[in-house]
């Protein structure tokens, strides 16, 4: 794998994902109390052997590129490197500003040929910044090479209820991609590109009925096929425009996976992911002896529980959880305090950047401000608590008059029935959402 260059796909401005990426890169966004998305990708490409990652963005970096420099250092041993390339501008497009941006993942790749081809890799790996999964690619490097593709592509058995929302392939016998549709709606479409469920059972993957291949938007590019497809082209999108063009006149071949596989781009996806992983047995466990999920390494004290309550929750470093909290089905991020007798129930705290001072505790106080945190009696159940928000005693963040999509008031959003409290928020005491 030392021969294969990967590119993580940091995405557009996130709309979906408002108002959490409000300050911060969609890659950015904090996962499971102490992890970030960008984390996922780059876990798997250090864990089958790839170590030299690019991460392509353009919208509120700063905050990714901290936590990438002060995550990901390889020794002067293994020349491996995690590096941002984001949208810059050049003497080519210094006359028109827009073109500087990024129109597309293959317009964003189009633009930063130049460095990650200069170091002579034979492959390129293509990763969406925003999935969360665990794959070894050296199994798809594996395929990829058994059967002369020129691309490869990892696909997820799904079934036709399934079908609608993705990208569905058809392929031959051999296991090359042969027919794609975006989304098909009409069973005509489906059954234009369903599958035998005995095929995918044939080549290791319990079909379970499933007779349907989607794309999970994860390809291996032979360098010179690459090259072709955005040197002599003006697509912009791989998959909207690459990938199918490439079926035409490249050798596309299947990566066959069943692993669990979710895509982080909607405030739902993200909510429901998170409350999973809090689960006794969660379908995606954050806890592998072989495949482990790196992140930023803080020297962080233990978290502290005096006489709480806590079930089925993750809980991170450098929490203090007072007497008579209860906490359930929730997940609570770092420097988190929680508050005497609050209820935290069905609900993702990020937590804190850092911890205050006496002296900034004493001047807040006296001047009516929260301290940073949940405040005791305070009940919070079905929504999104975002970093370093200061929540007041007795306060009341539940969705009782059911509230409608998107509807906001000066303190909080609701998105996909969930209520969001943006970072930084101020929630003074006896707060409550208005009926």
């Amino acid at each position: 794998m030392k021969n294969v260059v990967a590119i993580v796909l940091g995405g557009g401005r996130g709309t979906r994902l408002m108002p959490l990426t409000s300050y911060r890169s969609k890659p950015a966004v904090p996962l499971a109390g102490k992890y970030r998305l960008i984390d996922i990708p780059i876990s798997n490409c250090i864990n089958s052997g790839v170590n030299h990652v690019y991460v392509l963005t353009q919208f509120l970096s700063v905050s990714l590129h901290q936590h990438i420099r002060g995550t990901y250092r390889f020794d002067a041993f293994s020349g491996g490197f995690v590096e941002i390339l984001a949208a810059q501008q050049t003497i080519d497009s210094e006359e028109d500003a827009l073109k500087d941006w990024y129109q597309g993942t293959a317009d964003a790749v189009r633009k930063n040929m130049r460095y990650f081809l200069q170091e002579g890799f034979d492959y390129v790996l293509i990763l969406s910044g925003d999935q969360l999964y665990r794959m070894d690619f050296a199994k798809m490097m594996a395929d990829h090479e058994r059967s002369g593709a020129d691309v490869t592509i990892a696909a997820k058995p799904v079934s036709r209820a399934e079908a609608s929302s993705l990208g569905i392939m058809r392929v031959d016998d051999s296991g090359r991609v042969v027919g794609f549709i975006e989304k098909p709606k009409t069973q005509a479409e489906l059954a234009d590109v369903a599958m035998d469920p005995a095929w995918i059972d044939a080549h290791g993957v319990e079909s379970h009925g499933r007779d349907c291949l989607a794309s999970m938007g994860i390809y291996l590019f032979s360098r010179q096929t690459l090259l072709d497809a955005l040197e002599k082209t003006n697509y912009q999108d791989f998959g909207r425009e690459v990938f199918p063009a490439s079926i035409r006149s490249r050798k596309v071949q299947v990566h066959l996976f069943d692993g669990y596989w979710e895509d982080i781009g909607t405030i739902k996806s993200f909510f429901e992911a998170n409350l999973q992983m809090a689960k006794p047995d969660p379908p995606f466990s954050l806890s592998s002896a072989r495949s482990p999920i790196y992140t930023r390494a803080r020297f962080l004290p233990p978290t502290r529980c005096d006489d709480a309550i806590i079930k089925s929750s993750l809980v991170a470093d450098g929490c203090v959880i007072e007497p008579g909290a209860r906490i359930e089905n929730s997940i609570v991020g770092l420097r988190c305090r929680i508050g005497r007798d609050s209820v935290i129930r069905n609900t993702v705290l990020m937590g804190a950047d850092y911890y205050e001072t006496p002296g900034d505790i004493q001047r807040n106080t006296a001047a009516g401000i929260p301290r940073i945190g949940i405040g005791g009696g305070t009940i919070i159940e079905g929504a999104i608590v975002d970093k370093n928000c200061r929540i007041g005693e007795n306060v009341r963040i539940v969705n009782d008059g059911g509230h409608q999509e998107h509807e906001v008031c000066e303190e909080c959003m609701i998105h996909d029935g969930i209520l969001v409290v943006p970072k930084h928020a101020v929630l003074p005491t006896g707060w409550r959402l208005e009926s």
